[in-house]
């Protein structure tokens, strides 16, 4: 069984509550998914799935400023306006490693594309802006939302901390998008489960 985190919009949690502690997820089948394109481990098949499969992206393998599209489609996933960056603001801390996701070119908005149903999405955002994840069906029909209800840059006077986890559960994924209008955002650790 699976353990998700979520973000009510009219509850502001921190990453240091428990139910935010990584090690209450307890998911004894992740794969951790790098962008190397000589891998020799198999693709995801995602006809034969029976127990909860979760893939997290490692994106410390891409390069500074490398536009992000089709690097991890053998995992299931293709992002749009998407850019890796190495954070040099302090306002938008890492969560781990030392590569982030931002929306580029176009600021505020990033898009990932499944190519097999998911049923949950997460992943840890910094935001200058409040900040709407939204999950979408085949058929482009909302599915549902989750929302950080304003800025959590480091260093500000926020009450959300950096890094908070954003999250959605919901059977039969086949999109999401991030939107943080005129915002700028970091998306770190994005994972997503079959």
């Amino acid at each position: 069984m699976v353990k998700q985190a979520t973000l009510q919009s009219n509850k502001v949690s921190r990453i240091g509550d428990a139910e935010f502690a990584l090690d209450n997820f307890n998911i004894q089948n992740e794969i951790t998914a790098s962008a190397w394109h000589d891998q020799v481990e198999p693709a995801i098949d995602a006809t034969g799935v029976t127990v909860p499969i979760c893939i997290s992206l490692d994106l410390e393998n891409l390069k500074c400023f490398e536009a992000v599209e089709r690097q991890y489609e053998r995992w299931g996933v293709i992002f749009h306006n998407s850019l890796a960056i190495q954070p040099s603001s302090p306002a938008f801390p890492t969560h781990s490693g030392l590569t982030v996701l931002i929306g580029a070119p176009k600021s505020g908005f990033l898009e990932a594309t499944f190519l097999h149903p998911v049923n949950s999405v997460s992943v840890f955002v910094t935001s200058s802006q409040r900040l709407v994840l939204s999950a979408y069906d085949r058929d482009r029909q909302l599915l549902g939302q989750t929302v950080l209800p304003g800025a959590n840059l480091a260093n500000s006077d926020s009450a959300i901390s950096p890094n908070t986890l954003l999250s959605i559960t919901v059977n039969n994924i086949h999109s999401v998008t991030f939107c943080a209008f005129d915002g700028q955002f970091t998306l770190n650790d994005f994972r997503f489960c079959l």
